[in-house]
């Protein structure tokens, strides 16, 4: 039997101290800690809400902060992978 199944789509987001909280189209809600996107975290309250929903809810993205999240990423806890490529290219320091 084949299912097709759909990407999730991001519909809206909102942040509290320490959570980010996407809204996906099919109703589910996901909350993401703010420690996995270290740029999130350091932005101000307003710096968060400046952000643009892409590819038809696939991408969120932050002009001023330079930041990209890929959405079905986020069912699997990616967080920013920079910060693990420069901790491996630093011996893990």
């Amino acid at each position: 039997m084949n299912t097709l199944v759909a990407e999730p789509q991001a519909v809206k987001l909102h942040f509290d101290n320490d959570t980010m909280w996407v809204d996906l189209a099919d109703g589910r809600q996901l909350g993401i800690l703010l420690a996995y996107f270290p740029r999130l975290l350091k932005a101000s309250p307003s710096q968060r809400l400046q952000y643009t929903i892409s590819g038809g809810g696939i991408g969120l993205h932050w002009d001023d902060l330079d930041e990209d999240i890929s959405v079905p990423s986020l069912l699997l806890v990616i967080g920013d992978r920079r910060r693990n490529v420069e901790s491996n290219w630093n011996g893990g320091h």
